[in-house]
This record gives C-alpha cells, structure tokens and sequence, in this order.
C-alpha cells in the first residue's frame, strides 16, 4: 500500500498548469446543479430516494465541453461534474429535513411556515460547512487512503472524463433520455391524454389495492438503484397493500381510530395507507437506520480518529495540494455557528448552533468514509432526519 501511494501520479502531472476554474465551466456547472438538484428534490419528495449526478454530468460536461465549446480540459470537465453535482447533495440534505419544520407548521399554528429566505440561509449554511469540512477530510481519506478506498462513484467519473472520444455519444444518450422522458411528460400531464397514475381497489379483498405511477422518472430510478433496493421497495409495498391494510380492515371492523374519522370498514386505500400504514413505514424506517447506526459505529470511531489526524497536516505548494488553510476553515465554521445563533428565523441558541457544527462534522467524516466504500451514504443518516415522518 505504501509503494502505490509513493508511486501515484496524477493524470495530468502536478506541475502543470491547465484551465481548471473557469468562468466556462462555473457556469455550466451551475445549470447542471440547478437542473439535476430540482430533479431530485422532486424525486426524492416523490418516492423517498435521489439518485447520484456525478456520472450524468461528467457525460454531459464531456459533449458540451469537448464538441459544442471545442475545447480539451479534463480538469475543466472535472470542475463541472463536481459543481453539477454538488446541486443533487444539497437537494438530498435539504429534502430529507425541511419538510418536517412544514409539518410542524401544519399542524401547530404557533410554529411559523418556514419562508424563501429561510431555506436558502439554511442550505447555504450546510453547504458551506460541508466544504470547510472537506479540508482535513481530504488528506485523511483521500491522500493518506489512496490505493485503500475505492471510491466507486469518483472511479466510474473518472473513467468517463478519461475517455475522451466517447463523450460526445455518451452525453447523447444522456440528452436523449432528456427528451424522451420531457415529451412523454408533457403528453400525459399536459395534455392528459393518459393517466401517469393508475390504481385500483380489489373488492373482494377489503383493504387491498394496486397502482403505480407511470413514469420515466421512476424507471430510472430503478434502474439505477438496481434490481436489489427495488426489490426492497416492492417487498414493503406488497406487505404494506396486501397484508397489513386488509389486515387492519379485518381486525379494526367497525372501530374508529384516530386519527382516522371513519370506521375501518369504511376507509378507502389510500385512508388507510394515510392515517396507518405510512406510520407504520416510518417506524420501519427508524428502525433500519439504528440498526445501521449500531453496526457502524465501528466504523464511525476509526473514521473519526483517522480525520482528526488530519488536522495536523498542511498542504503544499504543488497544485494538487493547495487548499483552504486549517484556521479559515475553522475560523468558518465558527462564523456558521454564529450566524445560524443569530438569524430570527433559526430560533436556536448558540449551544445549539455549536452542537450543529460538531454533529456535522462528525456525520460528514463518516458520510466521506462510506462514499469511499459504497457510493451512496444516505441509510445511516435518515435515522437523524426522522422528526420529518
């Protein structure tokens, strides 16, 4: 292991000198945040998961760059997959945990309904932090670990930006699924020549239902999840529609329970999966994740430890190790914690704020950890966004 971190080089050698941060590609990698985090705030307020943008927008960044804008920087294509990318992570931490300061408001009219101005300090704070956090988590996971964690997801957009010539079909496809999803869309939303939601009741099995929705959407976020989560969310819809609502219904009989207001026998499907069985599922849900909590806590000390010890090294004069210094991102993340203390609308006192920044840190070194291992770092930490069910 030691021979292979002595032994690396970068693809393009350190001393060199490339376009990299570029006003081309900051503003192709914002369009491609703004587009890829609104599609997965709408899917993952829609069926409860995002999928990666990495890989889409290193392929997209490839055609635009390499065919339309004719020019040949795969440091410039690295910066927009990784700006385009970023809109997805800030879309995913910001759908999980918002929507529960809505249900509060819906249901306690003392608490305010959260405003415009309100999300966006609040996703400007976790995103920022999450860069400062990134300066000591770099050496440690990414310069000391290199030849150790695979980073899957880095690896597969790193073979997409190194090969060249394939961009330009690649990043059709991509577009081509664009339209084709866009144009299906506007046929059966816009202009409602079919329905995107069937579902139907089964009368002679009281309780009991099946539908879907008919989108491109959700094809490919089953695809892209692959056969096993999918699986995974068929197994509880199946267990959910066709065994615990039939069974409540034969159980519950003429009985009313909150916050249902109809007997049991009454309900139709979707009362039923409204008032119990989504409760049900969140129970589920905080279950799997303690559970995951539990086995990784193993996993969460060595990762701990090993990113403090990466607060004891500085980076370089080279290009591939200059950085944010240590004391600005410190200094940084102390000036969050005060801001989030002192905005009205985050009624948070300053301990509170501090135990913000700790947490997040923390969660960010084991969420770094598992990227490295996995790809996708999201059961472990919806145990900590379960006031949203």
């Amino acid at each position: 292991m030691e021979d292979k971190k002595k032994t690396f080089k970068p693809y393009i050698p350190a001393d060199k000198i490339v376009p990299e941060f570029t006003v081309t590609s900051i503003i192709l990698g914002v369009i491609l945040a703004v587009v890829f985090g609104a599609a997965n705030a709408y899917l993952g307020l829609r069926v409860g998961m995002t999928v990666s943008a990495s890989i889409p927008a290193a392929v997209i960044s490839m055609g635009v760059i390499r065919l339309i804008l004719k020019k040949n920087s795969i440091l410039e294509n690295n910066m927009v997959q990784t700006i385009g990318s970023a809109g997805e992570s800030l879309a995913a931490g910001a759908i999980f945990t918002l929507p529960a300061l809505f249900m509060w408001a819906a249901e306690d009219s003392s608490v305010a309904t959260p405003s415009f101005l309100m999300i966006t300090f609040i996703a400007i704070c976790g995103g920022v932090l999450g860069v400062l956090f990134m300066v000591p988590l770099r050496t440690a996971l990414i310069v000391e670990e290199h030849g150790v964690l695979p980073f899957p997801e880095g690896t597969a957009c790193s073979e997409v930006l190194l090969a060249g010539e394939e961009g330009g079909d690649k990043s059709k496809l991509v577009f081509s699924g664009l339209g084709i999803a866009a144009v299906y869309k506007f046929i059966a939303d816009g202009l409602r020549l079919f329905p995107s939601e069937v579902n139907w009741s089964i009368k002679a099995y009281p309780g009991s239902g099946i539908g879907m929705d008919v989108l491109p959407a959700l094809v490919g976020v089953g695809y892209i999840c692959g056969a096993r989560v999918a699986s995974y969310m068929l197994g509880g819809a199946v267990l959910g529609w066709f065994v615990i609502m039939p069974l409540l219904v034969l159980v519950g009989g003429d009985a009313v329970m909150y916050p249902a207001e109809a007997p049991f026998n009454q309900l139709e499907t979707w009362d039923l999966w409204g008032n119990f069985v989504r409760y049900i599922g969140a129970g589920a849900v905080a279950a799997g994740g303690i559970l995951s909590l539990v086995k990784s806590l193993p996993l969460i000390v060595s990762t701990f430890t090993k990113a403090m010890k990466g607060f004891g090294h500085n980076g370089g004069v080279s290009r591939t190790e200059r950085s944010i210094s240590l004391p600005v991102a410190m200094i940084g993340a102390f000036v969050i914690a005060i801001l989030l203390w002192l905005m009205p609308s985050v009624p948070i006192s300053l301990l509170a704020a501090v135990i913000i920044v700790v947490f997040g840190f923390f969660f960010a070194t084991v969420s770094s950890r598992m990227v490295g291992l996995e790809a996708r770092p999201t059961t472990l930490f919806r145990v900590w966004q379960l006031p949203r069910c």
